[in-house]
């Protein structure tokens, strides 16, 4: 049996491995992709930090739940599911259950069984996109690139696809003379800050600590640029006249971070929370604006990462990469948690994709 380069997670609260394993076959109705690029997430820090016990998940499991690549193998069964070998496709992330009315409408990320799985997806569980080939448990999660290069299209399907659903949701309170804001601009922050320039006429304005990060927000179409920190969320009311953001999509999610938003959030605004830091936001009276709407949306459906993907066809967003070979991923996390990742790192299986 041949064997191939992971990354794994293999402890908790301990640094992935890169290990060798077994390349999977493909069974009755599974895929196997060659991967082409898997993104390194912030949420996988946070999955690594938890305790022994307090995820479902079983270890070892390979890490990389933001993956693209071709398909190598068709299993038994999926001749004429409309996939060829060698076509470039992109991984829905959260699996579930593949038939509950949720995932019957594509929105597996709620799947109604999603407690039974004991995992959330590939790289969050069960084994993802950080090796050389990723097994697919079945074609309904492959999403089809077209002409797109797979080695940097990974980010789609998390980085992009996350803000897309949460800004879809407040797409109609966005009509001109609006205002939307996106706290932190990292690997999600910056597609945002694309996604809401490309898809209404809102006055985007990006606050993060860090001038990098600003600037990486003004070269991805951001009308105003706000250092965070004291006296942020003033000046995001002068921009908007006194009236505040009418979208507040908070892409850090922390105690400060939270405050900011609640601070700049326009009358009947919502404000909306994809950062995984685990902050709170008292919800009283006075501590948010009246009708202001306060949510956690998670990920986004299947036909929704489509229409991320047409967007991006359409050469409307691009996420913003660095990439790296899959045998750095230890330094790389290590360069994410410090802050030091530049958009959107990606491991690649080689060093010259």
């Amino acid at each position: 049996m041949s064997e191939m380069t992971a990354v794994r997670l293999t402890g908790w609260q301990k640094p992935p491995e890169v290990t060798r394993v077994p390349v999977p076959e493909p069974g009755p109705g599974e895929v196997l992709l060659k991967v082409a690029g898997a993104g390194v997430c912030h949420s996988d820090l946070h999955v690594m930090d938890w305790p022994a016990g307090a995820l479902p998940y079983d270890l070892p499991f390979t890490l990389g739940h933001e993956t693209s690549g071709w398909v190598h193998t068709l299993g038994p069964g999926t001749q004429n599911t409309g996939l060829r070998e060698g076509d470039a496709v992109l991984v829905y992330g959260p699996w579930g259950c593949g038939v509950c009315p949720a995932c019957a409408r594509g929105a597996e990320n709620y799947c109604h069984r999603a407690a039974e799985l004991r995992a959330a997806g590939g790289g969050l569980g069960l084994d993802g996109g950080m090796a050389e080939y990723m097994l697919v448990p079945s074609a309904r999660l492959l999403v089809p690139l077209g002409d797109l290069d797979p080695r940097t299209a990974a980010p789609l399907t998390d980085a992009a696809l996350t803000p897309y659903h949460a800004v879809k949701r407040s797409l109609h309170k966005l009509v001109p003379g609006t205002a939307a804001v996106v706290i932190g601009v990292g690997g999600l922050g910056h597609m945002a800050v694309q996604l809401l320039k490309a898809l209404s006429p809102a006055d985007v304005i990006a606050v993060d600590v860090a001038s990098d990060k600003l600037d990486l927000a003004a070269g991805a179409g951001a009308d105003h640029c706000v250092p965070a920190g004291e006296g942020d969320a003033d000046r995001i009311r002068t921009l908007t006249g006194g009236l505040g953001a009418t979208l507040v999509l908070d892409c850090v999610g922390a105690d400060a971070t939270m405050a900011t938003a609640a601070a700049c959030a326009a009358v009947e605004a919502d404000i909306t929370v994809v950062g995984l830091a685990g902050g709170t936001l008292p919800v009283t009276f006075g501590a948010v604006p009246f009708e202001a709407a306060v949510s956690i949306p998670y990920w986004g459906t299947r036909p929704e990462l489509a229409e991320v993907v047409a967007l991006a066809r359409a050469g409307r967003i691009r996420p913003h990469v660095e990439v790296h070979p899959l045998g750095e991923a230890g330094e790389v996390y290590q360069r994410l948690r410090d802050g030091r990742v530049d958009g959107r790192a990606i491991l690649v299986p080689t060093a010259e994709a």
